[in-house]
């Protein structure tokens, strides 16, 4: 069998009919034959998308275990089960740290396994069966049974089935905004060939699989199919992308790595410095309190209150219009410095708005908002009833009958059934007035003459002409002809088919200065971003014959053009100003032409005058060096493919940026998995789109992620106030277990590793979770985005953090040693291991209460701000109370019945960590050096 090299990379809107069914080996009248349909089946395999298998289940699970902290807790569980085996003791200290590593394996694992299944949505958008011409009979067959060089039927209403080129169309067009992201039906043409640099939507000749036929009807030669079509390449695009950590996950490592390793240093200094003094006899005792310096150092609590907070803001952010999809979004949305958006939908309406009507007389500007027929026509700055001026009465009627969309009131709103450019020029006519229903009645369609891609417009005939009379005031020449014919399309091409012009009510022949006028009043509309269309009409005496249009349209009179645009969402300006104030880079990255991409951009504030921008055409040229630097400059893209917006999100990337990425179609997949934020549309977004993404905008408004953004950074400060506040502790509580051997060599270990995990859970989680839900500063998108390499402890977080682990130890420490003083005088000789718990417990709330601020003194705070803190303390001290005076729970924590007077002692060791905090905020304030999170 010849090797009919459908594997290279032809361009097939380059080559004509006759030489793609030569390189296929087709034949267009009859198809393949059924032998030649095995053979290419054979080779080529069936027309659908692979899998590339991805990670099992056990290996996520089993990949949780290898957390150097969680590692470091599974040897330190070993070694107390030993121990507790040897002293013929309950093992209860190893099995609560067993419990606490299974419950943060578990966490992590819910979090990381959730199953991608953008590839299985991309499959659904395979046509179940498709026409084929084989043998030279019609036949139905399997999607999957299509094979290169087959000859695929198309009419309104199918479903692509594999990419083709077009060998006839008949007024067919393609919605392809599943792979374009452009909701603008595409109108095709077979005959057409066009140049290599031509972008993947403006291949008029080409159908793509998983588009979708809107009206008309072909034939396709089949080019691609499975994993060479442009879907398939798609999926091999997003099977390709790999998921990177997330900047929180890369700071949680670094904060295990540096944990794990301070802490072996320090128990390898305290056993050395034991056995080194008191011989290896005190081997034993020195385990022992290595084992809970081990347990001390790893934030046992950390994990569950960081995935408790992330769940919060993920309910803040569902109020504010964005559904988080995968947890770690929560905190990534705060670390955005990127902002990539698409246009359509996102930064715009998706509704298509008149803004300008320019006739010979007049050039007026067309207010209002949306679809609402509600808004006036400007003329050199005053109000202007367009009815009574002839020629732009006349266009607007034109436009309000040479159509077939309907403008209705659904649930409130007002919206369009039908096309939607069609549907704003019926929104212009309500504006002036003109009553559709009432003209209806009263006008008669008795020909029509459908839009083809050849002739670029349409038009119809009417009779009873004499009721415009009501409306309008109408040409002399109008006033006696029984029919009217009105006429749309392309100014070009219209144009070419008028003899006369129309000036208020004057008909006159159209010279060639006029023409020139016109087409320049065109260039310059299209120039601001508009879509513009021609409006001619003629009065005639007999109805035309409706299978000759071109005959039928000629000697037009020409009336004007309409420039309209998809309009602005009106709260997306300010949104792109915050994003601004906050130090994030808006970027628009659009299927669209280039001047409309450019003045919605300047509209916007996303790009000035003098900005560049940037086509496919231009980033097929340009290397993946030359784009990096390009992408430091440039905001605005326009005609791109699904290669591109990828290329564009990886340069950003190796430029140290984290991007979010907005899209709503199918060739949005690849660049939204690739990005630290995707970003799907939930109204407009394809189920590909969705499944890929992070965060889906319930509203697809681009101010949704503003709002969204800010809930992120609000939720990277808590994590860092509540970091500090569990670390600080902990590095506490490491102090004292490694100094009390030193300090006084006969003491026994003041705290067990089940009093630690009480810590580290309870009196450490509690509060933890309180400062979560901090309510946001002020000035929370007033400050730029935080460094996206910065560590954990960037910002002096490291230095607070040992500062107060310092100071929490020398207070815990001088209670040991009194208390160890006053308890050798009378009674249980033990319970000042119960003060000096006591103490750490009580000290960390007050620790609580000062850490909601940097700044403020906590008298200057109201507690209710933020209630959640002062209940988490009043519940712990509750909870450590009943450690102490419970018979059960002081059992089973080993701890030993304190006096009142012992108790009040410990409260008043434990103020003296709130006084340091506030000391140090008073002396910042006066030396003016402000910290912030």
């Amino acid at each position: 069998m010849t090797d009919l090299s459908t594997d290279s990379k032809t361009a097939w809107h380059t080559v004509g009919i006759d030489q793609a069914l030569s390189q296929l080996d087709s034949n267009g009248d009859t198809g393949l034959t059924a032998q030649s349909v095995i053979d290419r089946r054979r080779q080529y395999g069936p027309n659908e998308l692979e899998e590339v298998g991805g990670r099992p289940a056990w290996s996520i699970l089993l990949d949780q275990f290898t957390n150097i902290m969680l590692l470091m807790l599974i040897a330190v569980a070993v070694v107390s089960g030993v121990l507790s085996y040897r002293n013929q003791e309950f093992p209860k200290d190893a099995i609560a740290i067993f419990a606490i590593v299974i419950l943060n394996g578990v966490l992590g694992y819910l979090q990381e396994s959730r199953a991608e299944k953008a590839l299985a949505a991309l499959k659904q958008m395979a046509s179940p069966s498709v026409r084929v011409q084989r043998d030279g009979r019609l036949q139905e067959v399997p999607s999957q049974d299509l094979v290169p060089g087959d000859i695929m039927l198309l009419e309104a209403g199918d479903q692509v089935a594999a990419d083709g080129r077009l060998l006839e169309a008949s007024n067919l067009q393609l919605r392809e905004s599943a792979l374009t992201g452009e909701a603008q039906g595409v109108n095709k043409q077979a005959t057409r060939t066009l140049a290599a640099e031509t972008g993947l939507a403006d291949r008029k000749n080409l159908v793509y699989q998983g588009t979708e036929v809107v009206q008309g009807r072909g034939r396709v030669l089949i080019t691609g199919t499975g994993m060479k079509t442009e879907l398939g390449r798609i999926a091999a695009m997003l099977q390709g992308v790999e998921t990177e950590p997330t900047p929180l996950q890369q700071r949680m490592t670094q904060l295990g790595n540096v944990l794990v390793t301070g802490s072996l240093t320090l128990v390898a200094i305290v056993v050395g410095a034991g056995v080194f003094f008191g011989g290896w006899g005190a081997f034993e005792r020195l385990l022992e309190v290595a084992l809970s310096m081990a347990v001390a150092v790893v934030p046992e609590g950390l994990p569950a209150v960081i995935t408790v907070t992330l769940a919060i803001g993920t309910q803040r952010m569902v109020r504010r219009q964005a559904l988080i999809r995968r947890l770690p979004a929560v905190e990534t949305l705060g670390s955005v410095t990127t902002i990539c958006s698409d246009k359509t939908g996102t930064l715009t309406q998706n509704k298509m708005v008149v803004q300008q009507v320019r006739t010979l007389s007049q050039a007026l500007q067309v207010t209002g908002e949306g679809y609402a027929p509600e808004g006036e026509f400007i003329g050199e700055g005053q109000p202007v009833d367009p009815r009574q001026v002839a020629d732009v009465g006349l266009l607007l009627v034109d436009g309000l009958l040479c159509n077939d969309s309907v403008l209705q009131k659904e649930a409130g709103d007002w919206a369009i059934m039908g096309d939607p450019t069609e549907g704003a020029l019926v929104v212009m006519a309500a504006k002036s007035g003109l009553d559709r229903h009432r003209l209806g009645n009263e006008l008669q369609r008795v020909a029509e003459f459908p839009f083809s891609s050849e002739r670029k417009r349409m038009s119809v005939v009417f009779s009873g002409v004499d009721a415009l009379a009501a409306d309008l005031t109408l040409p002399e020449a109008l006033a006696s002809a029984p029919y009217l014919m009105l006429a749309k399309g392309s100014p070009e091409m219209l144009l070419e088919c008028c003899t006369h012009g129309l000036k208020g009510t004057e008909q006159f022949e159209l010279d060639q200065e006029t023409r020139s006028r016109i087409l320049d009043s065109s260039a310059a509309m299209a120039a601001q971003g508009l879509r513009v269309l021609g409006f001619a009409y003629r009065p005639i005496t007999t109805v035309p014959d409706e299978g000759d249009p071109d005959r039928a349209e000629r000697d037009l009179v020409w009336l004007g053009l309409v420039g309209m645009i998809d309009a602005l969402r009106p709260e997306v300006r300010a949104a792109v100003q915050r994003c601004r104030a906050a130090g994030i880079r808006p970027m628009m990255i659009t299927g669209d032409h280039q001047l409309t991409a450019m003045a919605i951009a300047q509209d916007l504030g996303i790009a000035d005058a003098e900005a560049k921008s940037l086509s496919g055409a231009d980033l097929e040229a340009m290397g993946q060096a030359e784009l990096e630097a390009a992408v430091k400059e440039v905001n605005i893209y326009a005609r791109v493919s699904p290669e591109h917006k990828l290329r564009i999100v990886k340069a950003l990337q190796k430029d140290h940026q984290i991007v979010a990425m907005t899209g709503d179609g199918v060739n949005d997949a690849p660049a939204l998995k690739q990005a630290e934020i995707g970003i799907a549309m939930g109204i407009t977004g394809t189920d590909v789109s969705k499944e890929a993404s992070d965060m889906v905008l319930l509203d697809d408004n681009f101010a949704t992620i503003v709002a969204a953004t800010e809930e992120g950074r609000v939720v990277y400060t808590n994590i860092r106030r509540f970091v500090k506040y569990i670390l600080g502790s902990n590095i506490g509580e490491l102090l004292t277990i490694a100094l009390s051997p030193l300090i006084l060599p006969i003491l026994d270990v003041p705290l067990s590793p089940l009093q630690i995990l009480w810590m580290n859970l309870v009196t450490d989680g509690f509060p933890a979770l309180a400062l979560a839900v901090e309510p946001a500063e002020p000035d929370v998108m007033e400050r730029p985005p935080h460094d996206p390499q910065e560590g954990i402890f960037a910002r002096g977080l490291g230095a607070y953090m040992l500062r107060i682990g310092i100071v929490f130890a020398i207070i815990s420490v001088s209670m040991m040693v009194w208390a160890y003083q006053h308890a050798q005088q009378g009674g249980d000789p033990d319970r000042w291991k119960t003060m000096v718990f006591t103490t750490l417990c009580l000290a960390q709330m007050g620790h609580a209460i000062a850490v909601r601020s940097n700044t403020r003194l906590t008298i200057e705070m109201s507690p209710w701000s933020n209630p959640f803190v002062l209940g988490a303390v009043i519940l712990t001290c509750v909870l450590q109370l009943m450690l102490i005076y419970v018979e059960p729970l002081r059992n089973f924590f080993g701890t030993h019945l304190l006096s009142s007077k012992e108790l009040l002692i410990c409260f008043g060791f434990s103020t003296l960590l709130f006084v340091w905090v506030e000391a140090e905020k008073i002396y910042r304030r006066i030396r003016g050096k402000v910290v912030r999170d």
